[in-house]
């Protein structure tokens, strides 16, 4: 049988707990040991509970207390960025190894966005999963900047209103500066810009992104065959993402570039992707797919850190 390494998730909230059950179902070196909250009356907890997933209604503090939190060997914070500062000191002080996979924007470790950069990251103990739209959008941004020269890289990322918790309420402006800054350093353009939409409409609408490059210009073919590339990488861990419609191109020459408020007029390649995200449903319904992307990345990055710590603990043994 293979040994799996025991999760604990702080935040039973719509991301903790949609992504515990992705754990109960197809963790692979992963399973469930503790599902921590702060309401004892909230779903995420009552649900663990009867999943038979023990819990703790006391946070991170009360986490810290539990007899099972010796076993735990990766903790997942799905609370929110401020909460996240303080959870990360105080299990650390417990327990200085301890890996933490970082939900929230955060970023006290190093952003990872597992189709582009997780293999840079499989040994530090604390790794910022970004968000949601930066799950989506950063692989088509890296995409196109493996082919050609990123100048400037805008994401909208739109939302159900519904799928929208208090944590995600909370951390708007940390979205926007966080996914900003990792189009920057994980996608490689030189300028990054994010906004972000609640959307709420109804029915609710499924997750759409639209990704804006402008790059030096370069063989349009050659992005587009790069960026479909990468969405069926990005597929492979959420079957729900996929393009929208062809990419599409624009050309700005010297005597028509294109003005970008805050980094000037240029000339170049402009690159329009639209993205869509249907989610897998496993707690809110398919329009969530921005709790979909989120969890997915986040199980799949701890899914390879803890392949890397099971080998190194045999290859030891």
């Amino acid at each position: 049988m293979t040994r799996k390494l025991k999760a604990a998730i702080i935040g039973s909230g719509n991301i903790g707990t949609d992504l515990m059950i992705k754990i109960l179902r197809h963790g692979r070196h992963i399973e469930m040991g503790v599902m921590v909250g702060i309401d004892p009356a909230s779903d995420g907890l009552a649900r663990a509970s009867r999943m038979g997933v023990a819990t703790c209604a006391t946070g991170a503090a009360g986490l810290k207390d539990m007899p099972e939190f010796a076993d735990i060997d990766i903790v997942f914070d799905a609370t929110s960025a401020g909460a996240h500062v303080q959870n990360d000191k105080l299990l650390r002080e417990a327990r200085p190894g301890i890996r933490m996979v970082d939900l929230t924007p955060a970023a006290i470790g190093p952003y990872c966005v597992p189709v582009v950069n997780l293999e840079a990251h499989l040994d530090a103990n604390n790794v910022n999963m970004v968000t949601c739209g930066g799950q989506a959008t950063i692989p088509m941004v890296a995409a196109i900047a493996a082919v050609t020269k990123v100048h400037y890289a805008e994401i909208v990322a739109s939302i159900s209103s519904k799928s929208a918790g208090p944590g995600t309420r909370a951390n708007i402006d940390e979205f926007t500066e966080t996914t900003s800054r990792a189009l920057e350093v994980v996608g490689g353009a030189t300028k990054g810009k994010a906004i972000i939409v609640l959307n709420p409409a109804e029915p609710p609408l499924l997750m759409r992104d639209t990704v804006y490059t402008l790059s030096e210009p370069t063989d349009t073919d050659k992005v587009e065959r790069a960026v479909e590339a990468m969405v069926a990488a990005v597929n492979r861990y959420v079957p729900g993402y996929r393009l929208k419609q062809r990419v599409q191109f624009e050309t700005y020459g010297g005597d028509r570039p294109l003005n970008i408020p805050g980094v000037g007029k240029l000339p170049g390649l402009k690159t329009t992707v639209f993205l869509e995200v249907e989610g897998a449903a496993h707690y809110l319904p398919a329009y969530a797919g921005n709790l979909d992307i989120m969890t997915s990345a986040a199980l799949a990055t701890a899914e390879k850190l803890a392949e890397r710590q099971i080998a190194a603990a045999g290859a030891a043994a």
